[in-house]
């Protein structure tokens, strides 16, 4: 057996349960057992979200990793220090703790880039802070395309929960511009990416579903021609690559279908309302495209709940045992 892959866990927003989750998840007994974490974030910050949650955790601070000592029983931390890690309050909002999330995010992608670590898993962020920041963003997909050197919707959402894969064609923009977006050459490459993604996953001969982008797949023509002129030729395409891919389906039906590796559909809210129904607290979203594996899960930064040691790692541990099954030994 070849050694554990080594999986960076950013912390994501320093006021929220990121901090809470990825301590928890990263002590986990199975992922552990499957993969050596690496905490990426502020050392107070942490520190801080251990003592309010009662989590005991010996942290070994490192300022690089290269040269580190995974023999230490110790949890690493890669230190991503701010200076305004002292002004952050639990459950509040601020452009300092914007700045902090996605600094510790870049920080991580770096180290996969520069192949330190095998992949990255990022708690949730907290879109407001970061707005406040004035940074730009939409999103993990395009956080890492922008980081990776990729245009920033050429990474697609994967969202993830028990066997159930939902990729996003588009994702967060207006319904307008989703439309303007889907074009035959932008479906066939998601549907590329979602094959290679679940051959990397472990499978070996995926299932693909595509789903239609207007009511009832466009019911031949009638409700619109999308289907005709773009997303049958760009499934036709897939199969003549050797893609076991069929389409397109209704969206309210498709997901009744069993024996399917992933569904792919063509709107942020076809793939989001689905697996929020049936998986509220437990999704995991797998950035797919770009040149590392990075994951992070699909539910809020619960600043409701902050410091008080109730937050579920559920979502984060199953992202990160995901990754290790995935990442190269």
């Amino acid at each position: 057996m070849g050694r554990k892959p080594i999986i960076a866990i950013a912390i994501g927003d320093p006021a929220g349960i990121g901090p809470e989750i990825s301590l928890k998840a990263a002590l986990d007994p199975t992922v552990q057992a499957m993969a050596r974490p690496v905490l990426v974030g502020d050392p107070k910050i942490v520190e801080r979200h251990a003592k309010a949650c009662g989590i005991a955790a010996d942290l070994l601070v490192l300022d690089q990793l290269d040269g580190a000592d995974w023999a230490d029983a110790r949890l690493p931390l890669l230190a991503c220090r701010s200076n305004e890690a002292a002004d952050i309050a639990f459950g509040s909002t601020s452009a300092a703790s914007g700045r902090m999330s996605l600094a510790a995010a870049r920080a991580a992608i770096q180290a996969a880039l520069a192949r330190q670590v095998d992949a990255v898993v990022a708690a949730p962020q907290n879109q407001t802070s970061i707005a406040r920041a004035g940074i730009a963003f939409d999103g993990y997909p395009s956080f890492v395309a922008r980081e990776t050197g990729l245009a920033p919707h050429d990474v697609y959402l994967m969202l993830c929960f028990d066997d159930v894969k939902i990729v996003h064609c588009t994702l967060h923009v207006s319904v307008r511009e989703a439309i303007a977006l889907i074009t035959r050459e932008r479906v066939a490459h998601v549907i590329k990416i979602t094959d290679r993604t679940l051959r990397q996953l472990g499978i070996a001969r995926p299932k693909i579903h595509v789903s239609g982008l207007n009511p009832h797949a466009g019911e031949q023509g009638l409700f619109g021609h999308e289907e005709i002129d773009i997303i049958r030729p760009a499934i036709e395409a897939g199969v003549a690559d050797g893609i076991d891919v069929a389409g397109p389906f209704g969206a309210d039906t498709m997901f009744h279908t069993t024996g399917v590796d992933a569904f792919v559909v063509m709107l942020h809210d076809q793939g989001h309302i689905p697996a929020k129904l049936l998986a509220r607290h437990a999704t995991a979203g797998l950035a797919i495209g770009s040149p590392i594996l990075f994951s992070s899960v699909a539910h809020g930064s619960g600043h409701d709940i902050v410091g008080k040691g109730v937050a579920d790692a559920t979502a984060l541990i199953q992202a990160i045992t995901r990754l290790a099954r995935a990442a190269p030994r």
